[in-house]
């Protein structure tokens, strides 16, 4: 009794790691997303106003991406090789122009083309579900 267990067990890990084998980054179109969200925030620490204005011996802390929301792909967008599009809403604790920390946030979108992500800067989004921003009507 105790082989058959152990025979059962041993083919279940098997198939286990044979189903996770078979599923692949080509599988996944946000696959790399971390890796540019990272980017992200590598960039935003180095040339972001709000990080560069901090005093001597602080830094932009506190970096989290709040939402991600997949937007439309538009078959122009599909005959330039994209397959992925979403938008990204990140806060960080920055500093005012007078060295003061204050909370700062932005949205970018995140285009995945020919298997590489860019970004660009997005129109405002709600920080909650990066559902677009409707501008008030007068």
């Amino acid at each position: 009794m105790t082989k058959v267990l152990a025979g059962l067990a041993l083919g279940l890990i098997l198939l286990g790691g044979c189903s996770k084998a078979a599923k692949t980054d080509a599988d996944n179109p946000y696959a790399g997303l971390d890796d540019a969200i990272r980017a992200w925030k590598t960039d935003v620490s180095a040339a972001d106003p709000s990080c560069r204005r901090a005093p001597t011996g602080e830094k932009c802390e506190s970096f989290e991406v709040s939402c991600k929301a997949q937007r439309v792909i538009t078959p122009e967008d599909q005959g330039q090789g994209v397959t992925a599009k979403l938008v990204a809403h990140m806060s960080w604790s920055g500093f005012d122009e007078h060295g003061a920390a204050q909370p700062v946030s932005a949205p970018v979108l995140f285009t995945k083309s020919n298997g590489a992500w860019t970004r660009t800067e997005a129109k405002p989004v709600n920080p909650e579900t990066c559902a677009d921003l409707i501008a008030a009507v007068p």
